[in-house]
């Protein structure tokens, strides 16, 4: 299975370089809301939210628009979305996508854009 992790012992600096990727790549505009990343603060320790690839967005999708693929990364099929935003909704990390102006939802795709922008090398895609 393929996908985006968070290194462990490496400590984030919230530059926003990671969600501005994500960003430019999905809208071409940065903006955080249209980011399949988040950068969260609790109790002092700032740390990115990822996709963890659980799949509870394919199972929530009422239109089976939401598939894993031979890699195990869930990835929505835009020509089956509704944009209901039901995905959303149930997303434990807060990182399935559906902005008001989209008519489709978006989620981590474990691309890499993302991890390649980090200047303090704290995500990485893995395989296990």
């Amino acid at each position: 299975m393929k996908r985006l992790t968070v290194k462990k012992d490496v400590e984030c600096m919230a530059c926003l370089s990671c969600v501005v990727a994500c960003s430019e790549a999905f809208y071409k505009e940065f903006h955080q809301d249209k980011s399949c990343i988040r950068i969260v603060e609790n109790n002092g320790t700032v740390k990115p939210m990822v996709c963890i690839q659980c799949g509870k967005c394919a199972r929530e999708c009422p239109q089976g628009a939401i598939t894993q693929n031979a890699n195990g990364v869930y990835m929505i099929n835009k020509k089956l979305c509704i944009g209901c935003g039901r995905c959303k909704e149930v997303c434990p990390m807060g990182v399935c996508l559906k902005p008001d102006d989209s008519e489709t939802a978006s989620k981590c795709i474990a691309c890499g854009i993302c991890a390649k922008a980090c200047p303090m090398d704290v995500l990485e895609i893995v395989e296990s």
